[in-house]
Parts: C-alpha cells; structure tokens; sequence
C-alpha cells in the first residue's frame, strides 16, 4: 500500500502519524513542495503526483495561508487538484491545519482568518471521541476552515471546527504528527518571535511538548487507526 505524503516545507515531518501508518504496513513517498533555500520564498514551480497512483494521501501543515496565493505562488493549485481528484476517486486524504484547509478548500469550501492564534496544547470538544480523541492536541495555526458542501464536524473549540470528515477523507486543524524536534525547528524559523508576539513563552511550549511525547504518541495512534477503519474504510 503506497500513502504519499505532501510536504510543504522542510522542517515538518510525517512524524507521529508517518510512523503509525508504516506500522500499518504504508510505504511512505514523502514530497516537499517548498525546497529549504526558498522558505522565504516560497512561490516555487512544483508538480504534483497524480492522486490515482497512491493509495492513501496526507497533506501536511505549512506556515502560509492557502488563500495567500501572493505567496505561495501557483503550487497551491496543483495541490487543490490533487485533492479533488483524490476526492473524487475514492482516494482517502488525511488533512492536517494547511492540509485541512487545502481540502476544504479543494471541494467548495473556503479558509478566513481566525478570530485569534491558536499556539500550543489545547484541548477539544469531539462527538467521536474513539476516531477524534479529545486530546490535548499541539495546534499553531491563525486561519479556520468554512467546510466544504457534505462535510460532517466531528469536533471543535470556540476558535474553529477543529476535525471533519468528507467522504473518505478527514481533515484535522491540529497537529497530530508533531515531535519535540519538530516544534524546536518551527521555533527556530521564526515561530519563537511568533510566540513572544501573542504571549506564549517558547521555551515552556519546548519543554511542554517534551512532556507531552508520551501522550501525543497514544492520541495519534488512536487518530489514525480511527481514520482508517472508520473513515478510509481500508483494513490496512
């Protein structure tokens, strides 16, 4: 079973959820779409696989909004329709925060502006809590998703819908993959000036998220078979 993995930049990993599928018996392809010499920059020209030669899709988080197409460039619509197509043949994606967003926008939703930043470990309000623990979950984003036609909430906050399912795709506003390696390298491409602007002390999120390995390892699990069996619907 092949899972392509979307990423969009080069200090986020498959992480957490990578190393639940391989044990699935997944064989990860991972593809990084914003080289590390162009972080700054990142309106490069990439080509997307195409949906139908994977098995399984999951599209990571990335520090841009999906709906900055100054920024981003033209990639973010070879990603869109990627995930149509994905959608449309069946192909189970696993959206995460830009992922989701980029999902959502990909089958007739749309992305605005959060009304605050969420940085750090929150917990959520799920109705399945067996697919979407409650966490806490590890979450830096400054954007909300407006679901898509068919689009079914499973969870949420005050600040956003935090998972859907559409078809057999899930769409998470969280970071299940997350490691403390990764949080240390978004601190250091300048997410610790991030915090410091909006309150949170970047040295205890580190030391938070250390604390936390433990757990996020047994919430991701429970994500991903959850998505799996009860979503994808695949026995893998």
């Amino acid at each position: 079973m092949r899972a392509l993995i979307v990423r969009h930049e080069h200090v986020t990993e498959p992480g957490l959820v990578g190393d639940r599928l391989a044990e699935h018996g997944y064989r990860l392809t991972t593809v990084t779409v914003v080289p590390e010499p162009r972080h700054h920059a990142p309106d490069v020209p990439f080509d997307f696989p195409d949906a139908a030669d994977w098995d399984l899709i999951v599209s990571l988080g990335a520090p841009w909004s999906v709906y900055d197409h100054a920024a981003v460039g033209s990639w973010i619509d070879g990603e869109l329709a990627l995930l149509r197509k994905a959608h449309h043949l069946g192909v189970p994606v696993l959206g995460v925060c830009f992922g989701a967003q980029a999902l959502t926008t990909a089958l007739g939703g749309s992305v605005e502006a959060a009304p605050r930043p969420e940085i750090g470990w929150t917990e959520i309000e799920t109705d399945l809590p067996a697919l979407v623990p409650p966490g806490p979950w590890f979450q830096w984003h400054y954007d909300r998703c407006v679901l898509p036609p068919g689009a079914v909430e499973l969870a949420r906050n005050a600040v956003c819908t935090q998972a859907f399912r559409v078809g057999r795709s899930l769409g998470v506003q969280f970071h299940p993959e997350i490691t403390t390696a990764m949080v240390r390298g978004w601190l250091g491409l300048g997410g610790a000036e991030q915090c410091v602007r909006h309150g949170v002390d970047p040295h205890a999120l580190l030391a938070h998220s250390r604390a936390m390995e433990a757990d996020a390892r047994a919430n991701t699990r429970l994500l991903v078979d959850g998505f799996l069996e009860q979503v994808a619907n695949t026995t893998a």
